[in-house]
């Protein structure tokens, strides 16, 4: 009589298993922050200078907590460095102050409208 019984078959499963957690978790364990102690300015320059010339004009009518979610979704890899991002461009982000009217200094007439033509 043959026995289908295998004392070894019954350990396989359970250690691969065991196995393969034991290499997942190592992985995740292993994985690392490379934006983390990084300034705002250089995450800006690192990671959008490619594609964008200046940080100004990029928060432009956006709120920061869903620019700091849009970045945390498509740009940055924690939520501190997308806080840490949109706080940044929003600090950029600030019209230039307008220059003082020197006295005395000539302003040019508004130009009349241009007069509609007929058909």
């Amino acid at each position: 009589m043959i026995s289908l019984f295998r004392p070894g078959r019954d350990l396989i499963a359970p250690l691969m298993t065991l196995t393969a957690a034991v290499v997942l978790t190592a992985t995740v364990a292993a994985a690392q922050n490379l934006d983390a102690g990084k300034s705002p300015q250089r995450l800006f320059a690192d990671g959008c200078a490619t594609c964008h010339r200046s940080p100004r004009g990029l928060a432009k009518g956006r709120f920061n907590l869903t620019l700091s979610w849009f970045l945390k979704d498509h740009y940055a890899t924690s939520s501190d460095t997308a806080k840490a991002l949109a706080a940044y461009l929003e600090s950029v982000d600030t019209p230039p102050p307008r220059a003082a009217a020197k006295p005395g200094a000539k302003r040019s007439a508004p130009h009349p409208p241009k007069p509609l033509q007929s058909q």
